[in-house]
């Protein structure tokens, strides 16, 4: 692949409007633009996570790790999708992998008899934080897909919908290998 940004800066965007992937100018604060920031952030907050997670040298951890990272590849693409109004490049098999990473997960945790607060570790906390960025993610492109003349890789949506499942059995995940108990909520 060559160069694709030599200059950082320039200026194009200093009366608050930016290009998409197809070459056409939009608003900043237009829901395409939204969406994309949210899922940008997203990365990011995955990125974080994933540091961490390798950071707490836990055997047990370090396979997430790794597919966190596979996954913010593919929240990239989908960033780049949303870039170009009718594209599509995740699909069926992108959410079908992480369904399966989930189902691991999952068979090792006890079912949920209450709610769970973030929190029990920093590490538990920050897999909540990127689990509600992503859920943030997902209603961004939720409210793309109902503007008028607008469309959405409806595959898009059920990679952001089961990433952030796969984000909260990941907490709960780390709780088991930490061997912290998870903060549940007290009504009232």
């Amino acid at each position: 692949m060559g160069k694709r940004l030599s200059k950082i800066y320039t200026r194009t965007g200093d009366k608050g409007e930016t290009g998409l992937g197809d070459g056409s100018r939009t608003n900043k604060d237009n829901s395409r633009i939204q969406a994309i920031g949210s899922v940008d952030e997203l990365n990011s907050w995955i990125g974080l996570l994933v540091e961490q997670l390798v950071n707490s040298e836990q055997p047990g951890l370090a396979p997430t790790a790794d597919f966190l990272r596979g996954c913010q590849h593919r929240i990239f693409d989908l960033g780049g999708e949303i870039s170009i109004p009718g594209y599509q490049i995740i699909t069926q098999a992108h959410v079908e992998k992480i369904e399966s990473e989930l189902d691991e997960l999952n068979q090792h945790l006890q079912p949920l008899e209450n709610f769970i607060l973030p929190g029990g570790s920093e590490l538990i906390a920050q897999a909540h934080l990127a689990r509600s960025i992503c859920r943030r993610a997902e209603r961004d492109l939720v409210t793309l897909r109902n503007e008028p003349d607008q469309s959405v890789n409806p595959e898009g949506l059920h990679f952001l919908n089961r990433l952030s499942d796969y984000l909260f059995v990941l907490a709960r995940h780390i709780a088991r290998v930490q061997k912290i108990e998870e903060v549940l909520w007290q009504k009232g």
